[in-house]
């Protein structure tokens, strides 16, 4: 098993920043894929960014250029920048950790922008 534990979120004004962190820990040997996903009320889960296998990242289209995701492997942590923030990122944030085909995911911590 893997567990993941998120910290960051927060109310923020549209232009504004904050960075979310997520722990790993348990079972975190051959993780392939870490990053995070986001949930807006009425909508689907979708992928925010994300490191898969070999160290690539992925990125959704709508925050290229304002989001930046790093980890520190010595922490087990995965980071997630979020500059420009626009009312349209409101959303609960998850965590996400994939390991040989099993899906893992944070509580969630909310982030709201405000206009």
């Amino acid at each position: 098993q893997v567990q993941l534990v998120e910290s960051g979120g927060g109310l923020v004004q549209a232009g504004g920043s904050l960075r979310l962190s997520c722990t790993a820990s348990g079972s975190i040997f051959s993780i392939n894929t870490m990053g995070w996903y986001r949930q807006a009320p009425g909508k689907q889960r979708e992928l925010v960014a994300e490191f898969t296998g070999g160290g690539k990242t992925n990125y959704a289209d709508s925050v290229k250029g304002r989001f930046t995701i790093s980890r520190d492997n010595a922490k087990n942590t995965v980071y997630l920048q979020m500059n420009g923030l626009k009312p349209e990122d409101t959303a609960v944030y998850y965590c996400n950790a994939q390991r040989w085909g099993s899906w893992y995911w944070g509580q969630g911590t909310q982030v709201t922008v405000s206009s």
